[in-house]
């Protein structure tokens, strides 16, 4: 399975993501995959195919991913999703294959608003639903999901951020963007020569000097995975301007590569998201179980975390 198999629409990503959090809330009682199935309003055959596409693994393998944590005891006062993120599956490698880069928006173009700019925008289906991405001739600059029947909305916030700039549909453009940027090096041309030659994604963001300060730390504590607010303070050089953080992290332009959704509250908990806290927690758990680490993806693994869940 490649990764653009795991690629959906919203509606389907919001089974998905209610999936997972039906999974995590009811673990302790062990849910049948028709329960499970019924809660997102599918078959069970189209609910376990569904699953699969995306997580790699079927969700009564993720059940008992979820329960072996638990019955180890090693849940204390954490979230089952963070205990589940805690797991050595995800490993210390980097969230993503890609190198990014991170420029700084001119303060010409802050000014101009976009006068003189051209700006090539498009659509795509991504892990964790639609999404919109937008590009200058320097890089990438908004990546932003869409819910159902929102494509308008997003392009509108898209012309808001820069009103006077040139414009212009390239679909097809986003797609081979996605495509590189969740595909993590499986087979397409792009990808392979982007891992081979090691050429950066390219962000042209525009922020305040604090937002991409922000940014940039929050890309280079990527390798750790999950963080917390103070600790991105730490990283930042910012010990003290903790909620500051927080609002340059809301801010943020470009998802998934700056990786907001790996900002946790100080007791681990989610805390908010722009995009929603169950795209949060997709995203976090999609990142552990896609991990080239994870255990989850050999039968002796799958017979260890069964074993590990009946004691």
């Amino acid at each position: 399975m490649t990764y653009t198999d795991a690629f959906m629409n919203s509606r389907d990503f919001a089974r998905i993501a209610n999936a997972i959090r039906f999974i995590e809330s009811n673990f302790r009682v062990q849910p049948r995959l028709a329960a499970i199935a019924r809660a997102v309003r599918l078959s069970e055959f189209h609910f376990n195919r569904l699953f699969h596409r995306w997580a790699g693994v079927t969700p009564k393998q993720y059940l008992a991913f979820v329960t072996a944590r638990a019955a180890r005891g090693e849940l204390a006062d954490a979230s089952v999703l963070e205990a589940a993120l805690s797991l050595g599956l995800s490993g210390p490698g980097r969230l993503h294959d890609l190198l990014v880069t991170v420029e700084a928006v001119t303060p010409g173009e802050v000014k101009a608003r976009g006068r003189g700019l051209a700006i090539t925008y498009g659509f795509s289906d991504t892990p964790f639903g639609e999404a919109l991405f937008a590009s200058t001739p320097r890089g990438l600059s908004h990546l932003a999901f869409a819910e159902p029947g929102g494509e308008r909305a997003a392009v509108a916030a898209l012309a808001e951020r820069w009103p006077h700039a040139e414009s212009v549909r390239d679909d097809s453009g986003a797609r081979a963007l996605a495509q590189r940027i969740f595909q993590r090096g499986a087979p397409g041309a792009e990808a392979a020569a982007a891992a081979i030659s090691g050429t950066p994604l390219k962000l042209a963001v525009k922020g305040t000097n604090f937002q991409l300060k922000v940014w940039k730390a929050l890309i280079e504590l990527k390798a750790t995975g999950p963080t917390t607010y103070a600790a991105l303070a730490r990283a930042a050089g910012v010990d003290h301007a903790v909620r500051a953080v927080g609002n340059a992290v809301g801010a943020n332009p470009v998802a998934w590569l700056i990786p907001c959704h790996n900002v946790l509250r100080g007791d681990g908990s989610l805390g908010g998201y722009h995009w929603g806290s169950d795209r949060k927690r997709a995203m976090l758990a999609w990142q552990a179980l896609r991990s080239p680490a994870r255990a989850l993806s050999s039968g002796t693994a799958d017979r260890r975390l069964a074993a590990s869940a009946a004691t």
